[in-house]
C-alpha cells in the first residue's frame, strides 16, 4: 500500500470511525445528566493523557511559539463547538443524528480555506473536492430536513 493511502486510512478513515463512535458517547454524556463545563474539563484531562502518550511515543517535544498560538486557537474553538453541540443535545434536545451531518459540514470550511489560502488546489484534484462538497451538502440539508 503507497503512503499517500496509508496516510488516508490512518488520518482519515480511523478518525472518522472514532469520531463517530465520541459523537455517540457524546449524546449517551448528555443522556446522563453531564453538564457541558464538567464534559469539556473531562474530555480535556482525557486529552492531556493522550497527548501524553503520543508525545513519549513520537519522542516529539518541540513547540515553538507559532505553533503553540495555532494549537491554543486550535483547542479554544474546538471546545467552543463541542460545547455549543452539548448544548444543542441538552437544552434543545436536538438528535446526534441530525446535529453530525451538520456540524461535519465543516469539512467544507476546512476545504475552502485548505485550497484557497493555503494553495492545496496544487496538489488535489479540484473539481473532484467540489464535487465531493456538494455531496456533503446535499447530505446535511437532508439531514436537517428528516
Amino acid at each position: 500500500m503507497s503512503m499517500k493511502y496509508l496516510g488516508l486510512i490512518v488520518g482519515g478513515v480511523l478518525p472518522a470511525l472514532l469520531l463517530g463512535f465520541a459523537g455517540i458517547f457524546q449524546k449517551l454524556a448528555t443522556n446522563y445528566s453531564m453538564g457541558t463545563g464538567p464534559f469539556l474539563m473531562v474530555t480535556g484531562l482525557i486529552t492531556c493523557l493522550v497527548g501524553g502518550m503520543y508525545t513519549l511515543l513520537e519522542r516529539d517535544f518541540n513547540m515553538g511559539r507559532n505553533g503553540t498560538i495555532m494549537t491554543i486557537s486550535f483547542g479554544l474553538l474546538w471546545s467552543m463547538s463541542t460545547g455549543l453541540i452539548l448544548v444543542a443535545m441538552r437544552k434543545f434536545g436536538s438528535p446526534i443524528s441530525q446535529l453530525a451531518p451538520l456540524y461535519n459540514m465543516n469539512t467544507l470550511v476546512a476545504v475552502i480555506i485548505g485550497l484557497a489560502l493555503l494553495a492545496e488546489w496544487r496538489t488535489v484534484h479540484p473539481a473532484r473536492i467540489l464535487l465531493a462538497a456538494t455531496f456533503i451538502i446535499a447530505g446535511g440539508l437532508l439531514a436537517a430536513k428528516s
